[in-house]
């Protein structure tokens, strides 16, 4: 019978900007997701005193923790993707001391998973970074931030490490490409050039990351977090083929140089046709080749690509401008659901970095209803999760060295995109809606017991 691993971590996956609240509470500084309030595409807007907008109370997890972590415990969590906010620990990114109340908090949730066996992935930097360190010093595209994250990561290893052996580094790194103030800090609007010049620091900052933990965490693992943009060909013009292997590449160049340590040759190439030369110093070469243990992805969708521009033209604003696949549905949101994308996938990056890898996103935003009795019978949600997880049950049949899964969002938190809780994912139902009313109250969906079953079983209830 197919399964899953004896070890395998089954849970879920947050960000502490979209779950945290407690915006400016026991020194924490603003972070640019707080003046990012319609999410990662969204504009800036400086705070001003009395304003306020859904992130800053989120769904409260910063006081409600311990009733949440009690819920996952009673799903069978032996796992959670939880991120610390940096700006908890250095409210403005370069103060001369960390921020006790910001790590005492991190200390209590990490001793409250403890008490139920559940292991923490911890995420250095999940979409945000101090605002500070942004009008101070222009975001990653400023050489001196690579110091100040190195600084935050041995912090927090050295706090936390016999409570935290899986860390990750910078959440969707590739993501830089196409929200650059929420991946690297720096405006819409920025050069090719200046965008990756501020990824090459954040990718020498993620190795100086590797290589502290390495040093710090004794029988620590980290990883990297990739977006996982796979893409098709339109048609099989040669044309189509090719274009879709350089979109695939896009985002590929970010695993290859955090598992391989260096830039590959089609990167310099793309670099040099788009006349870009990047300050790389010899330390930065040399600090490239700490690479990461094992490699993390969020998997949502796939999309086509084809070298017909005027069909590109068309996909403009689609997600990542894919273009729409016509043989496959959509969820409410036009994300394209693509089970077997996620077997091929694996098998990619199997194939490719022979490196365990580790599905830290996966799931379904919808649009969640209330029946009278209370109950939410979201069974969308459990039919996407189910065929994405039989799928990924196979890809460890093909070979795959697959560490885990954790579902994007075990609880209703407030979405990336948009800023929004309408667009709710979890198996735990939290009452607050998109103009901030709501008790906040936590209740189980039908896929709560569904989920539950799936982790009691290590997948063997799972429908094929």
């Amino acid at each position: 019978m197919k399964t899953f691993p004896q070890t395998f971590l089954w849970g879920g996956a947050t960000a502490a900007n979209q779950i945290e609240g407690a915006y400016l509470e026991e020194g924490k500084g603003l972070s640019t997701s707080d003046v990012q309030p319609h999410g990662v595409f969204g504009e800036v807007v400086e705070r001003v005193e009395g304003d306020s907008a859904l992130k800053d109370v989120a769904i409260d997890f910063y006081h409600r923790y311990p009733e949440d972590i009690a819920l996952f415990a009673e799903m069978g969590f032996n796992c959670l993707r939880v991120s610390i906010a940096w700006t908890r620990i250095y409210p403005n990114g370069d103060d001369a001391q960390p921020n006790e109340a910001g790590l005492a908090f991190y200390d209590k949730l990490f001793d409250e998973m403890a008490k139920y066996n559940i292991t923490p992935l911890v995420t250095l930097s999940h979409y945000e970074m101090p605002w500070a360190l942004v009008k101070n010093y222009g975001g990653w595209g400023n050489r001196q931030v690579i110091g100040f994250f190195e600084r935050y990561a041995r912090t927090v290893f050295e706090r936390y490490k016999g409570k935290v052996k899986l860390w990750l580094t910078f959440n969707e790194i590739n993501m830089s490409l196409h929200a650059p103030m929420t991946g690297v800090g720096l405006p819409t609007g920025s050069s090719k050039g200046e965008v990756y010049q501020a990824i090459h620091h954040q990718l020498v900052a993620s190795a100086l990351a590797v290589k502290a933990c390495h040093e710090i965490v004794l029988e620590g693992k980290i990883g990297n977090m990739l977006l996982g943009g796979l893409v098709y060909p339109l048609s099989c013009k040669p044309e189509d083929v090719f274009k879709t292997l350089q979109e695939n590449r896009s985002w590929m160049f970010f695993g290859d140089v955090q598992c391989r340590g260096a830039y590959p040759g089609y990167m310099l190439r793309e670099l040099r046709d788009s006349g870009i030369t990047l300050a790389i110093t010899d330390a930065d070469r040399e600090a490239l080749r700490s690479t990461v243990d094992f490699i993390s992805f969020s998997y949502y969708m796939t999309g086509c690509v084809t070298a017909d521009e005027a069909l590109n033209q068309k996909a403009r604003g689609n997600i990542l401008n894919m273009v729409p696949n016509p043989h496959l549905a959509s969820s409410e949101w036009g994300w394209q659901i693509d089970p077997l994308g996620l077997r091929t996938l694996l098998n990619v990056l199997w194939d490719r970095y022979q490196k365990p890898l580790f599905i830290v996103e996966n799931g379904l935003g919808a649009k969640d209803s209330v029946d009278a009795d209370g109950s939410i019978h979201d069974d969308y949600r459990i039919s996407y999760l189910n065929d994405h997880l039989v799928q990924a049950r196979e890809a460890i049949e093909d070979g795959v060295e697959l560490m885990g899964f954790t579902s994007w969002g075990p609880i209703d938190l407030v979405s990336a995109s948009k800023a929004e809780i309408s667009k709710r994912y979890g198996f735990i139902y939290v009452d607050r809606h998109d103009d901030g009313t709501g008790t906040l109250a936590r209740s189980k969906k039908k896929s709560f017991g569904w989920y539950k079953e799936v982790i009691a079983t290590n997948g063997a209830s799972l429908k094929a």
